[in-house]
């Protein structure tokens, strides 16, 4: 995401045991025992159509390479827990509506001192399951991309979180943010772009009011920066100190950074996007309004050029004079937009077009969330950076990859490729924002930024303190001061009440084998979509096309 405008990897479908089961079924009143001819008629017409089947197969991948993509799938070792729906949802424990509470800015704004209020909200929380029982079904197991979070903490895996450790992420922290005792502290060391501190820390409040009671105390360092920092190749030598933890927003592969939600899921307030329960909705709605195959047959993109010299390059490929790349590309003026009441920038009412462009800007781009909840297909321009949920993410499946080196050439492949082969292309872009609608939603957000905090809290070999320069933060501290958009998006996401059901249940890490087969899974997609790309060009430039 950049500065003043604005990165991926899903269990297979099936097992072979599943095809193998279901094929039995089919076949059994096929080869049923007999004698003499009857035998040898059954054998011939088993053999018949096990030849007819395979020249079936075979004609179809002659013609239409792209069935492979789903069978690119790679099992990965199996969650320990029951059988479950694809998007598992929690069952509600608690019959009557629990009591909301709402805002105290009275009581804020009468206190002299200035600080929270100690009696408005419940400090801890006991759903209807009762002691020792689940707070939800054993089906509600967190989506796998949570999966990712026991990578992110492995580099302290051995030697915990030290004191020391933490402070050296000092170096280009936004804030420090302590939560002790349930309450919550931050000191502030440099001022942050626009309000990026202030939702992210809003953000962390909610979360308390959600789960009240439920987080240990702890201590930990934000850069709310583009970029991550914490290079891994400092610290891979045996006599190098452990990693400074610092939490941000995305990181790469040569990266250690911890990847946290970013702060637009509580809403952007100075470019007015709303926040993410809300637009969510709106999203789906917008879906409803054209249906895919009635939209724009091109790939669209809004957005910042200026920020990033690959922005630059994508516009090159816009429709012009001497060709059509197939591809509809427009500057986002964010000043303009914003005196005139963003008219041009209602996100809901930007998914008009088959397919839309994902390309990074200074780092990765906020935009991707709301780009890949379009029911289009998401031509996602080879990321550098990922945030939380992206690792869950795999090409041809949820997003058709584009090269970063040629991409007016593999924007036009995947157009006309998703215009020929329609249901296909359909079927990508409804799986992203299912994706994004149910694995997404801020149930699992909030569930992330949970498990996330207390597998961190378990590392620490120190004891958490309020911090001296800290100021204690609450909701009525943060919002009952605050106008305009700021207050009305604290507003819209406030908790105003603790959860019915506690977070989902965290699935247990990568093993080596599974890990390397979700890397493979990705590598191996992508490369196959890159070889039917060249077979195409080299088909056009035959043909003179």
């Amino acid at each position: 995401m950049q500065q003043q405008g604005e990165m991926m990897r899903n269990s297979p479908s099936y097992t072979s045991a599943t095809h193998s089961r279901n094929f039995d079924t089919i076949l059994s009143p096929l080869v049923k025992t007999g004698t003499g001819a009857s035998n040898r008629s059954y054998a011939f017409f088993s053999i018949f159509l096990f030849l007819l089947l395979g020249a079936f197969l075979s004609t179809r991948l002659l013609l239409d390479p792209s069935v492979l993509i789903e069978k690119e799938a790679v099992s990965v070792t199996e969650r320990e827990t029951t059988q479950s729906p694809e998007y598992p949802q929690s069952t509600k424990l608690i019959t009557e509506k629990p009591k909301e509470f709402t805002l105290n800015c009275a009581a804020f704004s009468g206190n002299d001192t200035g600080t929270c209020p100690k009696d408005n909200y419940p400090t801890s929380f006991r759903s209807s399951a009762g002691e020792g029982e689940s707070d939800r079904s054993p089906s509600a197991t967190c989506p796998d991309y949570f999966r990712w979070i026991h990578e992110d903490l492995r580099p302290w895996e051995k030697t915990g979180i030290t004191r020391e450790a933490l402070e050296r992420a000092n170096a280009t922290a936004i804030f420090r943010l302590a939560i002790i005792n349930g309450r919550i502290y931050v000191e502030k060391f440099r001022e942050a772009f626009q309000t990026r501190d202030v939702f992210t820390i809003w953000g962390f409040v909610q979360l308390l009011r959600r789960y009240p009671g439920k987080i240990p105390d702890l201590e930990l360092m934000f850069d709310c920066v583009d970029w991550p920092v914490v290079k891994a190749a400092e610290f891979a030598g045996v006599d190098q100190p452990p990693p400074p933890p610092l939490f941000r927003y995305c990181a790469n592969d040569e990266t250690l950074d911890i990847v946290f939600p970013d702060w637009s899921y509580w809403g952007w307030a100075e470019v007015n996007i709303k926040p993410w329960e809300s637009l969510l909705k709106e999203l789906r709605e917008g879906n409803q309004r054209t249906k895919w195959i009635d939209r724009e047959p091109y790939a669209y993109w809004k957005g910042n050029p200026t920020v990033a010299e690959t922005r630059l390059d994508l516009m090159k490929c816009n429709l012009s004079e001497v060709y059509d790349w197939k591809a509809r590309l427009y500057k986002q003026d964010w000043v303009k937009e914003s005196k005139e009441g963003y008219k041009q920038s209602d996100l809901a009412s930007q998914c008009h077009h088959r397919y839309k462009i994902y390309i990074e800007g200074s780092a990765w781009s906020v935009s991707e969330k709301y780009i890949l909840a379009c029911d289009s297909v998401t031509l996602m321009v080879k990321p550098h950076y990922y945030d939380f949920f992206t690792r869950g993410m795999f090409p041809g499946h949820h997003y058709w990859p584009v090269k970063e080196d040629d991409k007016c050439r593999s924007i036009k492949f995947a157009v006309d490729w998703g215009n020929l082969h329609m249901r296909k292309a359909q079927d990508i872009g409804k799986k992203a924002s299912e994706f994004v609608q149910q694995e997404l939603k801020m149930d699992y957000v909030y569930d992330y930024m949970f498990h996330l905090l207390i597998q961190y809290s378990k590392l620490l070999r120190f004891k958490p303190e309020i911090p001296q320069n800290s100021t204690e933060l609450c909701s009525e501290a943060m919002a009952c001061p605050r106008d305009g958009n700021e207050r009305k998006f604290m507003m819209e996401s406030l908790v105003k009440r603790p959860a019915e059901t506690g977070p989902c249940a965290m699935p247990p890490p990568y093993d080596p084998a599974s890990f390397y087969s979700v890397l493979k899974r990705r590598q191996s997609t992508t490369s196959r979509i890159e070889q039917w790309e060249s077979k195409y060009w080299r088909k056009q430039n035959k043909t003179g096309s």
